[in-house]
């Protein structure tokens, strides 16, 4: 019960209701039957054995009348007799037959009107039921009809007055996929509004804070740029050529790190859509080769060449990360980038890791004795690889820290 959604429990809740309702009525109409065909029967019965005592006694005609004004019967006269004899013997279904040594009684049921034929000793008279027919079936059935047409109706308000939530769900969802100028609005100032207006508010609240962290973040990297780009000036003009290496190493790994902030930023954003294309796993390996900031001797490459359909960029930054952090925390700076069974493996040496991978590819996470960087790495290599499809893995085995990179599924 706890994981039915809201229209699910309307649904169940209404249908067994309905359902209730509709067995109910047609156990009441059932038994409302059984009782007319009881009373029926005890009328009749009444019937036969007060007109078989009085046609024995021989009462005058004034008693006749008001025997019949009390059974509520209309005697016919002969010629009526006649012509529905046959009409009764054809097309007549007898609905009671009784009576006793002083004579018989039988009534027929003839389109829905019913005749009293009674038999005996010199009488043989024939009345038409003169009885006022009850329209409490008629009733109970418009009853019963209207509540479970009530009930209907009361279902069908309830769906419509929910049905605003389905919108604000699919709204709220639009605004998780990346539709920053979604806007959700509701007319009414019921709950459903005051949800529809919170979210709306918290929507706008969001979309503020996104346009001043983007706003900083470029004004950040562009304030970098600039004294960074002067200072590497400056260190192009001095004679000692051990401090000018360290200062260019220095810049240029300012400038790396701007430009990994401002990859992740684009990544990050819901907005962002991967440029899929068909490119071989030997030219990703080259261009992260061209961006990896490290002595080449301190790389092995053992691949099996393959075709993959991904980012060309991001797949190449990924590679490179994965290659840049083997080679600064690997136990001897060498990283070895190998396949395994269509997957792609970067290999160093090394303790394994302290924490659970998951603890790494959070921002800023970094081991204790890590001291450069700012613990980006993996969190860009994770970030990338979830919105191309992909999976980052890892493995520690014969005193190597082994991460895994599982291509997308074809």
């Amino acid at each position: 019960m706890k994981n039915l959604s809201v229209s699910t429990f309307i649904h169940i809740l209404f249908s067994v209701a309905i359902a209730i309702l509709i067995a109910t009525f047609l156990l009441f109409l059932s038994w409302d039957r059984d009782r007319q065909k009881i009373e029926e029967f005890k009328r009749y019965q009444l019937i036969s054995i007060t007109f078989l005592s009085h046609l024995q006694e021989d009462p005058t005609e004034e008693k006749r009348q008001a025997l019949y004004e009390d059974l509520r019967v209309l005697p016919l006269s002969k010629t009526e007799v006649k012509s529905l004899k046959k009409e009764i013997e054809n097309i007549g279904n007898t609905v009671f037959s009784g009576g006793s040594a002083k004579g018989q009684v039988r009534v027929f049921d003839l389109r829905n009107v019913r005749y009293i034929y009674v038999q005996r000793m010199g009488h043989n008279l024939m009345f038409k039921d003169n009885k006022k027919k009850s329209f409490n079936f008629e009733y109970a059935v418009a009853l019963g009809l209207f509540l479970i047409g009530l009930l209907l109706l009361l279902y069908l308000a309830v769906l419509k007055k929910l049905s605003p939530l389905k919108k604000l769900h699919k709204e709220i969802e639009a605004f998780a996929d990346g539709k920053v100028n979604t806007r959700i609005s509701y007319v009414y100032d019921d709950e459903i509004g005051k949800i529809a207006k919170s979210f709306d508010d918290a929507i706008v609240h969001i979309q503020e804070l996104s346009a001043s962290k983007n706003l900083f973040m470029r004004n950040l990297m562009h304030e970098l740029k600039t004294p960074i780009t002067k200072g590497r000036i400056v260190v192009e003009m001095l004679e000692d050529a051990s401090t000018k290496k360290v200062l260019i190493r220095a810049f240029e790994r300012m400038n790396e790190l701007i430009s990994e902030l401002a990859e992740l930023e684009r990544v990050t954003t819901k907005s962002f859509e991967p440029k899929f294309e068909k490119i071989m796993l030997s030219h990703l390996v080259k261009s992260s080769q061209e961006l990896l900031m490290s002595q080449k001797s301190c790389l092995k490459i053992d691949i099996e060449d393959m075709a993959m359909v991904t980012d060309k960029k991001l797949m190449t930054l990924v590679i490179k990360n994965l290659l840049d952090n083997g080679i600064k925390y690997g136990a001897d700076a060498c990283v070895m980038l190998q396949t395994n069974d269509g997957q792609i493996e970067v290999v160093s040496q090394g303790q394994p890791l302290k924490y659970p991978l998951a603890y790494y590819t959070e921002p800023f996470s970094q081991a204790e004795k890590r001291s450069s960087g700012f613990g980006l790495g993996l969190y860009i290599v994770h970030s990338i690889l979830e919105r191309l499809g992909c999976k980052l893995g890892y493995r520690h085995e014969e005193g190597k820290n082994i991460f895994m990179v599982f291509p997308k599924k074809a």
